[in-house]
């Protein structure tokens, strides 16, 4: 079958990567793609949210099978876009990718079907919500109600730095439109663990659990970042976690979509806040994280194809996940200065080590080719990951594996997974 993939970071690089290992597949591509994924698809000049330059190319090229990547084309309505030519494609709908579109959507359908989060006020005025900060307790939680790259979560530890975040998304618009409204939610405080699940708008299949490190400096130092680096399994999450969130969070969120007449088929990423008083949910996007992929696909045994057509048929139930019984880590190497200003354009050296190498691998987020080589091109430029018997296995193989590349202005965290070794 001919397989399209939409996005051009690290995670599409992971879905590509693992799309071509299922005996299904003869041809890939990928709209735009980026240096790596053109090492394994046949990258194509299309923009994500160019939709329908997209489902042209699709019919024109009779296209089997579409993996939408990334959140924006979701949100914006893609999978009807190539659902309406009667294509298959991979990814909730418009009306499902809300979840992820909208914090306060979210929120709402936590509090109308008792999923556990955290306590929460929404505001479109910034009067109003500077008002109740006045009297809120701190530290509280500022979010975005759209899309914001990761970033438009504002943790502040003071009344000043409350009303200075509320100015910030609101008045100043750092997220644009993202920012009209904003969600204040109560700081909870405990471990965090992500768990992506596949979905056919009744079933879920929970994948492996991961944690992502979003901040960009050692010791969750710095601005948030889209994510600096991740491991899998997280060792938090126990099996009467796993028990638990599969009984009140997982399930009963399709449910509660399935009941808004907005069935989700894709892939759910719940992100937990594991509290004392239970698991919490912190945020649901919808479809697989960057760059927790990195670290989850290259641990499933199941053929990705497979469990993906079965999402789109309505036949998940009927498909067995399995995992393998080791450990991943994904160190991501960075433009230093990320995530705000960074030079792109920087010779990448070093790449061909992972060829030979099993068990390791070097998936591209923000490259391109050119003359002079692979050159950087973005903020995120790789995530190199490792697998391991164990996770201190991995995360030592990892960060062995980040030596062998080398650009100019490299930056990573070197704790990535450090919590490993509290656990």
């Amino acid at each position: 079958m001919k397989v399209l993939i939409v996005g051009s970071g690290g995670r599409e690089h992971t879905i590509a990567w693992a799309a071509a290992k299922s005996p299904k597949v003869d041809k890939i591509y990928c709209a735009p793609g980026n240096a790596g994924i053109g090492q394994v698809a046949e990258c194509v000049a299309i923009g994500a949210m160019e939709f329908d330059k997209l489902v042209a190319f699709a019919k024109e090229n009779e296209i089997d099978f579409t993996i939408i990547g990334m959140d924006d084309p979701l949100v914006g309505g893609v999978v009807d876009a190539f659902e309406a030519e009667g294509l298959r494609v991979f990814g909730p709908r418009k009306n499902a990718a809300i979840i992820e579109g909208s914090k306060a959507f979210s929120k709402d359908l936590m509090k109308k079907y008792n999923i556990p989060t955290a306590a929460y006020e929404t505001f479109t005025s910034p009067e109003a919500a500077m008002e109740y900060l006045q009297t809120a307790k701190m530290p509280i939680v500022l979010k975005a109600d759209g899309l914001a790259l990761g970033k438009g979560v504002l943790i502040c530890q003071t009344r000043e730095e409350a009303l200075e975040g509320v100015k910030t998304l609101m008045l100043d618009k750092q997220f644009g439109t993202a920012g009209d409204t904003i969600v204040v939610e109560e700081f909870m405080t405990g471990r965090e663990v992500s768990v992506l699940a596949f979905c056919d708008g009744k079933t879920v299949k929970c994948m492996t659990s991961a944690q992502d490190h979003k901040r960009a400096k050692d010791g969750d130092q710095g601005l948030n970042t889209g994510g600096m680096g991740t491991f899998s399994p997280s060792p938090f999450y126990t099996e009467e976690v796993k028990a638990f969130c599969e009984k009140y969070i997982y399930q009963p969120t399709i449910d509660a979509m399935a009941a808004e007449g907005r069935p989700f088929t894709g892939v759910l990423f719940t992100g937990l806040m594991l509290t004392e008083d239970g698991p919490k949910v912190l945020e649901y996007n919808a479809r697989f994280g960057d760059p927790e992929t990195q670290v989850v696909l290259p641990r499933m045994k199941t053929d990705m194809i497979e469990v993906m057509e079965a999402c789109v048929d309505g036949r998940l139930a009927d498909i067995e996940l399995e995992f393998e019984d080791n450990a991943a880590v994904c160190v991501v190497l960075a433009s230093d200065g990320y995530p705000l200003a960074y030079e792109k354009g920087k010779v990448i050296e070093g790449l061909d080590t992972f060829a030979d190498k099993d068990g390791y691998y070097v998936f591209h987020a923000g490259t391109k080719n050119t003359e002079a080589g692979i050159v950087t091109n973005g903020g995120r430029v790789l995530g190199v990951t490792a697998k391991g018997a164990t996770l201190k296995e991995a995360r030592a193989n990892a960060y062995e594996a980040t030596k062998w590349v080398s650009f100019e202005n490299k930056y990573m965290r070197n704790d990535i997974g450090k919590a490993i070794d509290e656990a």
